[in-house]
């Protein structure tokens, strides 16, 4: 439950089907050549080492010291991106079926409200935090089968609102969505870096892996088809889809409730996923603040509670600030867009650490698939959606973005190794 919790965004479903039902083929193809991959990686390196700090760990005896910090790093602060743009999603949705449609006091309010409130419950300890994220699984999971079982009621009464083709169209608007797919495959790893706190990891997280990822691979597909046959295709929003789709299926149905209960699952699985993510991403810096790369306060332990709350919280602060800074003049949907990317880019770097790996380790065929995916999805991340904006501030954003945390993460490293 913790793995659909993580990977499973209902949200990524909106932009699928935006970009029409081709995308169907290409979640079948990322599943393939980066879902499996990544599972057998995962599996093969949490075995082989089921410590505290997951991905980090495996890196630093892969590649050293240097290597293992910028991939612990990278991956931390890729969610300061990652939980903006969740919370953006969700309370997007919520707002659009109160009528603020996509308000940016509301929005932005509420998303700072829900993010300071998880922050907080998961100082408290995973003991409670477990609880949420399970919660948060089972309704993102009900409001898929929800969604999927409309489509098909709506499919055998009138047909489908798109017409269904296989392949995907290659469109320069909407190809910067393809990063994303392999993106919304993500999460296994999470897990693994909560090793030291997992009864027989060795044995738990393989298995975990395999049984979450068919039915997440089952969600992201079966949901897209039921969206582009609840609702055209090219009036879906990305942000806001998944609310178009419950009322196109109350009406149709005779349910007026409907987009209601969907609303309301939708915002369980997005508490229960920024939980997963809080409480899994909080380990990283805990576990570097141990190797003194980071201040010693990141390796503390609440008194009470004995839950890294230093990291918790900087991850809190850290978040509100780029959150506030990335929305400044742009529109809600651009703000969306460009924190999804920034995710994607500085996400995917320890992705390239974890297949290299991989390779060290035998996995030979799934490190050559998965780092080809990686670094197309890098690539295409790069590349500016339509109604963006100008296309070189979109890229000197991300560019910009990226080269800091990066260049941050060099003065950090040897600020620390002086130190020592």
């Amino acid at each position: 439950m913790f793995n659909i919790a993580a990977v499973a965004g209902i949200r990524w479903l909106a932009a699928a089907a935006h970009a029409g039902p081709g995308s169907v083929s290409l979640w079948v193809l990322a599943a393939v050549f980066f879902f499996v991959p990544s599972a057998l990686a995962v599996a093969t390196l949490s075995h082989r080492y089921p410590d505290e700090g997951g991905i980090y760990v495996w890196t630093k005896r892969g590649y050293g010291e240097w290597h293992g910090f910028l991939c612990g790093w990278c991956y931390w602060l890729s969610n300061l991106f990652y939980f903006p743009n969740l919370l953006l999603a969700g309370v997007s949705m919520a707002g659009y079926s109160m009528g603020f449609g996509e308000s940016k006091p509301f929005v932005f309010g509420l998303s700072l409200a829900i993010l300071w409130i998880a922050l907080a419950a998961n100082v408290v300890g995973l003991g409670v935090g477990r609880w949420v994220n399970s919660g948060g699984g089972v309704a993102t999971y009900a409001a898929g089968v929800l969604i999927v079982v409309a489509g098909f009621l709506a499919w055998s009464r009138t047909g489908p609102a798109t017409p269904i083709h296989v392949l995907p169209e290659w469109d320069w608007g909407k190809i910067n969505f393809w990063s994303q797919i392999a993106f919304a495959f993500g999460g296994l790893e999470l897990g693994a870096v909560m090793g030291g706190e997992i009864r027989d990891p060795a044995r738990t997280l393989p298995r975990a892996a395999w049984i979450s990822g068919l039915a997440i691979a089952a969600f992201y597909i079966l949901g897209t088809l039921a969206l582009v046959t609840l609702v055209p295709s090219g009036e879906i929003s990305v942000i806001t889809g998944l609310v178009q789709a419950g009322e196109a299926a109350g009406l149709r149905a005779g349910l007026p409730w409907l987009g209601w209960l969907l609303i309301g699952l939708i915002l369980l699985g997005v508490a229960g996923q920024l939980g997963a993510w809080i409480g899994g991403s909080a380990r990283l810096p805990f576990v570097i603040g141990l190797d003194r790369y980071l201040p010693p306060a990141f390796a503390r332990l609440h008194p009470r509670f004995r839950t890294p709350w230093i990291s918790i919280l900087a991850q809190g602060g850290a978040c509100t600030v780029f959150l506030l800074v990335l929305q400044a003049g742009s529109s809600l949907q651009t703000a969306y867009q460009l924190l999804v990317d920034m995710t994607v880019i500085t996400y995917f770097i320890p992705f390239l650490y974890l297949f290299g790996v991989a390779w060290k380790h035998g996995r030979r065929w799934s490190a050559i698939s998965g780092l080809a995916v990686t670094a197309m999805a890098m690539v295409f991340s790069a590349i500016p959606p339509a109604g963006a904006g100008p296309a070189w501030l979109f890229e000197l954003k991300l560019a910009g973005g990226c080269a800091f945390l990066i260049g941050a993460a060099r003065i950090v490293f040897i600020a620390a190794r002086t130190r020592a």
